[in-house]
């Protein structure tokens, strides 16, 4: 396809609750959409890598700063007939994930449209709806955080994630599963600890989880490989995963049984799905994270958990509930009435299904930038 347009809008979208951050609260997410114009048909793609550099190095406003001055400069005008053709181009500037994958999911979601079939159909997904859970940070009192927990199993969700943090740990594990015996658990360590910590480690082993996700720093394949090899419940790789060589690293020294996918972060759909493919070759399960994101980001992200190897459940995130308005219209998990568990049902037509609010753009944004013919 002949690229006629790239358009980019870095937007701010106001939480109904400040949200704590390393660095102060925040009253609004930055995230960043691009949309691609080819002939009368468009796609859409997003980026939220968060308002500063704290968790990847990318952020919001660096990611419109490289998409605006280096990588829609090099995609406008440009003939691109696959992903791979695309991530070909894109290779001339190192690094910047979020920014390519921006770029790289609007290509995608531009496919989908022009084929006039929805988006997983076209990443080769085979589910018409896509198991969901959600995740608890701590709280102010355990109290509060079970009663949540109790409404998130009793409303359909098949599983919880549990942020796992200094003083809020192995104890508040302990007593989360002393209260939920049965229920499908895992918990989020966010790389917080390290290998001299292997006796904690071990103890988890006591609880019956689903997963422990990514327990070491990200950089640490060899450490994960070692916690592996020692306990027996699976190790989950999050921000471990950020190219397909590290995935075919991670898979070669056996660091993991389970591998979270964020299309962002990786640089988009194309390496997501290599990804993917090269979990499957191995047989380790990927399920697809999410972090705070518009309905666009949101919609790739259910798009890619509906192909055949996302067999644990996608991360869910009401947009609703954390925005004040959205720039599309919010998807709502559904409780499937074989099973009672909470799906979000996909949508039949082409690519995202949805077209973002201009008016919401317009109101919201931050900088914007169009190149081309438009």
């Amino acid at each position: 396809m002949h690229i006629d347009t790239v358009e980019v809008f870095r937007v701010a979208l106001p939480y109904r609750q400040a949200q704590q951050t390393p660095w102060g609260p925040a009253a609004a997410l930055e995230t960043v959409l691009v949309r691609l114009e080819s002939g009368e048909t468009s796609g859409w793609g997003e980026a939220s890598p968060g308002n500063s550099p704290g968790a990847s190095g990318e952020w919001a406003g660096s990611v419109f700063l490289c998409l605006r001055d280096w990588l829609a400069p090099l995609v406008v005008g440009g003939q691109f007939d696959s992903g791979e053709e695309l991530q070909k181009r894109l290779d001339a500037v190192p690094g910047n994930r979020y920014a390519k994958g921006a770029l790289d999911m609007a290509w995608w979601d531009l496919q989908a449209r022009l084929r006039g079939e929805p988006l997983h159909r076209t990443l080769g997904g085979d589910r018409s709806s896509v198991e969901v859970g959600v995740s608890f940070d701590r709280m102010e009192s355990i109290d509060e955080f079970l009663r949540c927990i109790g409404q998130a199993f009793a409303q359909g969700y098949s599983r919880v994630e549990l942020k796992f943090r200094p003083g809020w740990d192995v104890q508040m594990v302990n007593t989360v599963r002393h209260e939920f015996p049965s229920e499908r658990i895992h918990i989020d360590v966010e790389g917080g600890l390290a290998l001299s910590y292997m006796e904690l480690l071990c103890r988890l082993d006591d609880f019956c989880l689903a997963m422990v996700e990514q327990p070491l720093p990200a950089d640490d394949l060899v450490g994960h490989a070692m916690v592996q090899e020692t306990i027996r419940t699976p190790l989950c790789l999050d921000e471990s995963i950020t190219t397909l060589a590290q995935a075919e690293m991670a898979l070669e020294l056996q660091s993991a049984r389970f591998i979270n996918l964020k299309p962002a972060r990786v640089g988009g759909h194309t390496t997501a799905l290599a990804i993917h493919e090269a979990c499957h070759h191995q047989c380790i399960p990927c399920w697809v994270g999410a972090m705070p994101q518009s309905g666009i980001g949101q919609r790739h992200g259910l798009a890619l958990a509906a192909k055949p190897n996302c067999s644990y459940p996608a991360d869910f995130i009401a947009t609703e509930d954390l925005f004040e308005t959205d720039v599309t219209e919010p998807l709502w998990p559904a409780r499937d009435p074989a099973d009672g568990v909470l799906k979000i049902p996909l949508w039949s037509t082409p690519g995202l299904g949805c077209e973002p609010d201009r008016r919401v753009l317009e109101k919201h944004a931050i900088q914007r930038v169009s190149l081309g013919k438009g």
